[in-house]
């Protein structure tokens, strides 16, 4: 039998104060306040490059969350996701500073227009080296659809609808409007490219109408390497069509395993392989030299939990408003749709007694959390792997203590088992996971190059 893969890792990062585990800015060695410094994305890539990683993987939103409290003073007051930078304004900055570090951006569909977007990831793909990946969101946050002129939140399925648009045209413009050899650059002839060899595209959409061509002669990965994180039918139909990586965050390996394997067997019916798309699973990790010291470690992390800002950044997602009820409530006096499930999901985890909204916020905190020596953690890891998960996207309960703590102590245990990397391959970042620079010729994308030279237009 051939040896199993090593697992890819990624850092689960955003470019504000407070991402996922909320409150833990407020420790001593924690540095996300620091996340309009330049400087401090930079020395946390380079770290991430000692440490072998595969991607700096930036999260994003482009609105407020629902109301918390009846309304967005604790988003404030806690830092959770405001301020937020863009982070694709730092990437070419990070490219500059590493070699071999892939860099993916988070952009969602209402946000910027595909012809601009297309033509900014061209730029840092050829700024990079070919390291740029796309994380494709459709968002679900009513206040960004309102800050880009929209009523309110799309439908969730006709957000993929318009997803589907959108990533047509970037494919058309990445793909399609350039032919191979088309840039000559030729002082001789004085020819600097060929004018049959680049094509305008014609979209016309429900949505968009683009003529073209695209500006930017292609990259070294042409479209770059494609992320997605939706998990509901519409989410993981548009996954099997369009991702190369799905972002998961599975409660535990048996429900990875399936979860993988059911989105898995939907590429067949889009001309793809079954393995033509890698699962990262979200992890955070508590490490400590011995199992007792993990688990010290662990209880100072949740006294330090703001259980309220973990409250409001769910009750924002799922747009139902947690925060006037105290932290002691039963869940089960808050009736609403969106509830219903969490209850079963909390009931699970707390044992003898009715979950009050407070279990929320502690049981949330320690999703996908991983407590243990290196060693214990390696275990866990290799079951993950067994069940079929190709990469760990890494979440930080700061930064950069818990990169660093995951390198220096977790990383050479993996690697001496086969979980890591020990050196990187070389190439484009597609290269380094899939071994070819741009989409297989399975991709949709890929149906794309060469559709609109004179020949293929005629057709």
């Amino acid at each position: 039998m051939s040896q199993p893969k090593p697992l890819h890792y990624a850092a689960f990062v955003m470019n504000t104060t407070s991402h996922i585990l909320q409150g833990l800015w407020r420790t001593d060695d924690a540095r996300q306040t620091d996340f309009n410094s330049l400087e401090h994305w930079v020395g946390l890539a380079r770290e991430l490059e000692r440490g072998k990683f595969d991607f700096i993987f930036f999260a994003d939103v482009v609105g407020l969350y629902g109301d918390y409290d009846g309304g967005y003073r604790k988003y404030l007051e806690a830092g959770l996701q405001i301020p937020s930078n863009d982070p694709s304004v730092i990437a070419s900055a990070i490219a500059y500073n590493t070699t071999d570090l892939g860099i993916a951006i988070t952009s969602s569909v209402p946000q910027e227009h595909p012809f601009n977007f297309a033509r900014k990831i061209s730029t840092l793909d050829h700024a990079s080296n070919g390291r740029i990946a796309w994380n494709i969101v459709t968002s679900g946050l009513a206040n960004a659809f309102r800050n880009f002129g929209y009523d309110g939140l799309v439908e969730h399925d006709e957000r993929y609808v318009w997803a589907q648009e959108y990533a047509e045209v970037v494919y058309k413009l990445w793909e399609g409007s350039w032919d191979e050899g088309a840039l000559l650059q030729d002082k001789t002839r004085g020819v600097h490219a060929d004018p049959d060899k680049v094509h305008k595209i014609f979209h016309e959409g429900a949505r968009y109408r683009v003529e073209g061509p695209h500006l930017v002669a292609p990259s070294p990965q042409r479209t770059p390497l494609l992320f997605q994180a939706g998990s509901s039918p519409a989410g993981r139909e548009f996954a099997a069509r369009n991702a190369e990586a799905q972002f998961i965050i599975s409660p535990g390996p048996a429900a990875a395993r399936t979860l993988i394997d059911e989105t898995r067997a939907l590429l067949p019916a889009h001309g793809r392989d079954p393995h033509d798309l890698k699962f990262f699973q979200g992890l955070h990790f508590v490490i400590g030299s011995t199992e007792a010291e993990a688990r010290r470690k662990e209880r100072e992390l949740e006294e330090n939990i703001d259980l309220d800002a973990m409250i409001a950044h769910l009750s924002g997602g799922l747009g139902v408003d947690f925060g006037s009820h105290p932290l002691d409530t039963p869940l089960g006096e808050i009736e609403s749709e969106g509830t219903r499930s969490l209850l079963q999901w909390v009931s699970e985890a707390v044992e003898g007694r009715e979950p009050t909204v407070g279990d929320l916020g502690r049981v949330l905190g320690r999703n996908s959390r991983v407590v243990g020596t290196p060693d214990q953690i390696a275990d866990q890891l290799a079951v993950w792997r067994d069940a079929g998960v190709d990469g760990i996207n890494v979440v930080n309960a700061t930064i950069p203590g818990s990169y660093v703590e995951f390198i220096d102590h977790v990383i050479p245990v993996l690697q001496e088992r086969g979980l890591a990397q020990r050196e990187y391959a070389p190439g484009t970042t597609r290269q380094k996971l899939f071994g070819h620079d741009l989409l297989d010729d399975r991709h949709p994308g890929a149906g794309y190059r060469g559709a609109f030279t004179p020949v293929a237009a005629a057709l």
